[in-house]
């Protein structure tokens, strides 16, 4: 199931390098390694509750809804964009994106066998961790 989810994930972020013209080759590459932040974060989070016979399952659980949001979200542009224009997209974006953390966060919860605001305030930490690292290295010149 990891790897289908993985496979999904890929594909997905795959089509939306292909179908936004924003996007070019080094946002695929950042998406892979803000990704790979979020898996090892996720997954020490994990670790260090002592669940790890529930890591496959998180893991899988994140990665596969990760590439089901980014898949609403590609549909959404492109079907959306043409007729909403780019600044409400951008509202629609940044509504997919909290959705998402939140996701993440029951998901975590759910993992870890804590209350859903542990869970949340862990998915916003890494949403922040990521953000942090996608600036500094988007502004590396």
């Amino acid at each position: 199931m990891l790897a289908m989810a993985i496979v999904l994930w890929f594909l997905s972020a795959l089509t939306a390098f292909t179908l936004i013209e924003r996007f070019d080759e080094s946002d695929f590459i950042l998406e892979i390694f803000s990704a790979l932040i979020a898996v090892a974060c996720y997954s020490g989070i994990v670790i260090i509750a002592r669940r790890g016979t529930r890591l496959t399952q998180t893991l899988s659980a994140i990665i596969g809804c990760g590439a089901l949001l980014m898949s609403v979200f590609v549909a959404a542009y492109v079907f959306l964009q043409p007729f909403i224009g780019p600044g409400l997209m951008t509202l629609v974006a940044w509504l997919i994106l909290l959705w998402s953390v939140s996701i993440k966060g029951h998901i975590i919860a759910s993992a870890i066998n804590r209350h859903w605001y542990i869970g949340l305030s862990i998915a916003v930490g890494v949403f922040v961790l990521q953000s942090i690292f996608v600036e500094f290295v988007s502004s590396t010149p």
